[in-house]
Order: C-alpha cells, then structure tokens, then sequence
C-alpha cells in the first residue's frame, strides 16, 4: 500500500481533529499575521496586533497560561524587488522594517511572548521539516506551472480570479486579481505543486463540523465559496535562478518554497517546530500545551491562505488544524481606502503619541470592523477618549475623593440590596457573563459597551444619592458607605474587565483601588459574599487616570 493512499485527505482530517480535541485548555495560544516588510507599519497593522493582544490578555484574565506570536515576513520577490530599490541587501533592509514593526508591538504595549523573523535559523529548519513531511505523505510532485502570479499578492491565480482592467498610471490595458486588485502577469515555470485538490471536500467538512472556525460569518461563506467553486494544485516554488530570496526546497535546492508555505509555518516555528519524537508529536509536552493556535488574527485580504492553504497544508502534515481564523475587516478614512497618494494615512505612532497608548487601543477594539470596513477618525478617538475620562475616570476620582471619603477605604458590601441599588446591583452581577459572552463570540464592541452601559447606570446612581450631602450627616453614613461601594465596586468591576484592552490604565486604576494582583482574574469581577469585607485604597488618589487632552 502506497503512502499515499494510507494518508487520504479524509483520513487525516479526522487525525487532525483527534488530536486537536486531545489539546488541553488550560493554555491558549493566540496570533497576529507576521507583516511583510515591504513597507512601514501602519494603522492596519496595528490594528491586527491589538486585536491578537487583547484576545491573548482575556484568556489570561480567564486563567489560561496564554501566548502571542508576532513578527515579520521576509522573504518573496516583492522583497527581493523592494531592497534593489532601496540599494540595500534584502537582509539589510530586511533588519530595518523589521525593526519597525517590533517599535510598533513594543511601543503600543503588545504583549507578545515571540516575535519571529522568517529570516531566522529556526525558522528555515522549520519550513524544511513540513516541507519534507508534505512531500513525505505524497501531497508534493514536480510539474509545470502555467497561470497568473501577482507579485504584490505574492499568489497565483487562477484564470476565473483574473479579469481586465485600465492601469490608472499608464492608461494601458493590463490584468488584475479579482480578489485583491493587484496586477498580475503571465508566468510558466517548472517548479513544485502541492495536491490542494485533494482536500476540497476535507475543508469543507471541516468549516461545517466547526461553525466558528472562521469569523465573522461572512468570510466563512466567502471561502466556502472558493472552495466549492474548485480548487487548483497550487505551485509551492519558484525557480531559484528567479527568486532566490527566500529558503531553498530541502530535495532540490534549484527550487524556492513558496513565501506563503513559508510564512504560515511561522506559527509552527514558535513553538518549537519540528517537535522531537515526530511519531508522538501529539503528546510531546510543548505541542500538548501550545498548539494548536485557539486564534489566527488575520486581515480579510489574507483568508484564503489562512482558511484554505494553512488548513490544507497542516491536515496533509498531520497536525492538528487552528480553533479559529479571526479575519477582521481594514479601516478606510472618509469611507475611502487609506492611500499615500491620497493623503488619507493614519502614522500608528503619532496617534499614539498624541492620545496615549491605551485610549488608542480602546477606540481601535470599540468600532474597528470584522464583517464591515471601520472609518477611522480622529474625531472618534476624542469622542472615546472622553467616555473614558468622563464615565470611568470622573466616577473613579470622586468616589475616592478625601471630602468622601477621607479614610481611603473600599467600603464593605451592604448586607442587603435596598431598593435604590437593585438596578445597578443587577447590572454589575450580570455584567461579567455579558462579557464574557460577548468577548467569546468575538463581539468586542459589544461586551465593551456593556461595560459601559454599567458604569453610565453606576455615574446615575452616584447623581441620584447625593453623596456629598450624605457626608455632611453622620446619621447618614451607612448609607454613605454604601454609595461608594457601589461607585467603587463599578470602578472594580470595569477596571477588571477592561484590562486586555487598556492593560496599563486599569493596572493604575487597580492599583489605586488597591485591589492586589492575585485579585484581577475575571472570576474575581462578579461581586460576591466573599468581598464584604472593606479594603484600604491604594495611593495617589489625586492621580487623573485620564488628563484633559492637550488638542
């Protein structure tokens, strides 16, 4: 019996999701895309890697030992290409974009546990593995490659992905892919083909087995399209004497691998891919632990590679496949694409410089898009920036104020709920579930609102009892206690659940309620018996969590 007839698509779909299901949960292993190094980082890219933190930090809020991978993709013909221009080898120039994209991670606190480079040792020892393994299992032959190639793309394309177009620059007729715009040309090459057919009818049972396995719904419908339309062997080299930047073929160094089969397994090489005893790779402590990733975070220019190649490649691998593919939409400015030539940018950087790290991360997770593009604007970002300050921020300084509460104490929870506090007692007691369900469903916006839908109930009630005419009576200062417990109890709460979004003002914030480290888990957010008792705030009590904007 041929080795390939023991490792049929179908077969190893059910391997594949065997061993995914032998995972242990106590660890969650989230990514970003690795950014290709052709440019400068901007908001997209930023976008994506906050999305990916805040996804890694809510499962350690849950309690998970969590992980991030990011970093760059280096290697393909448009960097090969992008380097000559420069004057510079690609690996020089390769080290300076990179470097970019690491300022970026680091600068709007991303918490990622590897940053990765496709140029790197490991990873070439990596890709050389699951290259010989595809090949090994009978999904790599040699042939000959005839079809659209879009450089920008850095993919080939099929005739029915292609179409005319007018070139805008030069006026002349040219061919683009359908897809993504870019223009493309006509290539016919020898090089190496990987069996994508084959797994047409595994990758569909595997989106309908797994209803969340790719979200938003939308993109899960586009790629079972693509799939069900047909789909084509797909070259997985190029002639080294034509692109020779890149990691060889490990049997024929004629040849390079393919940028996309290399920069995917970039998700294997941080963990420590190839894993040592292959035959019980399964079981292996580090691949037990991290892989598989529970979430790809990708742009929805990137699906196809992540949703149809990445899950074909691993199933032809036999490695468990992804939990989820995360595709979020892009940004646009005044419903317009962002564009140099057109002006309408937005420097990552100088945004964060201008509204601070953490109201910038806030506003992108709060309206950026999955299923629709977001529009990005400075005018929102202000809009954001002050429902922090005025809901959270305002509600935190007076209700630690020393006119209300000179002695710096928490007040402890009343015994029972008066009738005053019903409304937003029961906000803050379901308001926990409501985020988690939220963040679960990859609802951001929403669990986010809910947030603050309790603290505007949680401003109301302070309002409406009048604390500061409570402190003037000492008959009254039971019920005083129990006003700010409920203001301070709101702070709590939401600087709990807001931590994966602004991890450095709620840690401030926190801090300053004197809430201890080991007490900022979300189980920890649902008030309970256990906390009647009072607690002494923190320090720094006169400290704006969120100063007036200097613009």
């Amino acid at each position: 019996m041929s080795i390939h007839s023991r490792l049929r698509p179908a077969v190893l779909l059910r391997h594949a999701i065997r061993n995914q299901r032998r995972m242990k949960h106590s660890t969650a292993y989230v990514t970003t895309p690795i950014y290709y190094v052709n440019a400068v980082p901007h908001i997209g890219h930023l976008y994506s890697s906050v999305i990916a933190d805040t996804l890694k930090r809510y499962y350690a809020l849950k309690g998970a030992d969590a992980y991030l991978c990011t970093g760059t993709d280096e290697h393909g013909l448009k960097i090969q290409q992008a380097a000559a221009k420069n004057n510079a080898s690609p690996l020089d120039f390769c080290d300076r974009v990179s470097e970019s994209f690491r300022q970026l991670c680091d600068a709007a606190d991303i918490s990622y546990t590897t940053f990765i480079r496709t140029t790197e040792p490991r990873h070439a020892k990596a890709v050389a593995a699951l290259w010989t393994e595809l090949e090994k299992n009978g999904y790599i032959y040699k042939g000959k490659h005839e079809g659209w190639y879009a450089v920008s793309d850095e993919a080939f394309y099929a005739s029915n992905q292609v179409k005319e177009a007018i070139d805008e620059k030069t006026s002349e007729k040219v061919m683009v892919a359908i897809e993504s715009g870019q223009r493309v040309e006509w290539t016919e090459e020898e090089n190496y083909k990987f069996k994508l057919s084959a797994f047409q009818e595994p990758l569909l049972k595997w989106i309908n087995d797994n209803p969340t396995a790719i979200v938003p719904g939308n993109r899960r419908n586009e790629v079972t399209s693509w799939i069900k339309a047909g789909l084509s062997d797909l070259s997985v080299s190029r002639l080294r004497s034509r692109l020779d930047w890149g990691i060889p073929v490990p049997s024929d160094p004629g040849h390079t691998i393919y940028v996309w089969l290399d920069a995917l397994a970039n998700y294997l090489t941080a963990n420590g891919y190839p894993w040592p005893n292959k035959e019980n790779s399964v079981s292996d402590s580090q691949v037990a632990n991290v892989w598989p990733a529970d979430v790809h975070v990708v742009g929805k220019d990137i699906v196809r590679f992540h949703a149809i190649y990445w899950p074909a490649f691993l199933m032809a691998a036999q490695l468990p496949l992804p939990k989820q593919i995360l595709a979020h939409a892009h940004w646009t400015m005044g419903k317009q694409k962002m564009s140099k030539s057109r002006g309408n940018v937005a420097d990552p950087f100088e945004v964060m410089d201008t509204y601070g790290v953490d109201p910038v991360r806030y506003y992108l997770v709060r309206d950026g898009g999955f299923a629709d593009d977001g529009d990005y604007s400075e005018d929102n970002i202000i809009k954001r920036y002050k429902d922090l300050a005025g809901q959270l921020g305002n509600l935190l300084n007076r209700s630690t104020a020393p006119a209300l509460n000179p002695n710096a104490i928490a007040p402890a929870m009343p015994q029972n709920v008066g009738a005053r506090d019903q409304t937003l007692h029961a906000k803050l007691a379901a308001l926990p579930d409501t985020y988690d369900q939220s963040f679960e469903a990859r609802e951001f916006g929403k669990g986010l609102a809910a947030v603050f839908d309790m603290l505007a109930e949680a401003n109301k009630h302070f309002q409406d009892n009048k604390p500061w005419d409570l402190a003037k009576d000492p008959a009254q200062k039971e019920r005083l206690d129990q006003v700010l417990y409920y203001a301070i109890e709101s702070c709590r709460v939401a600087g709990i659940l807001l931590q994966p979004v602004l991890p450095s003002k709620m840690d401030t914030l926190l801090t300053r309620l004197g809430v201890p480290k080991g007490k900022r888990s979300l189980s920890d957010a649902q008030p309970s018996r256990e906390k009647q008792v009072e607690r002494p705030l923190g320090e720094s009590r006169e400290t704006v969590l969120f100063p007036r904007l200097k613009k």
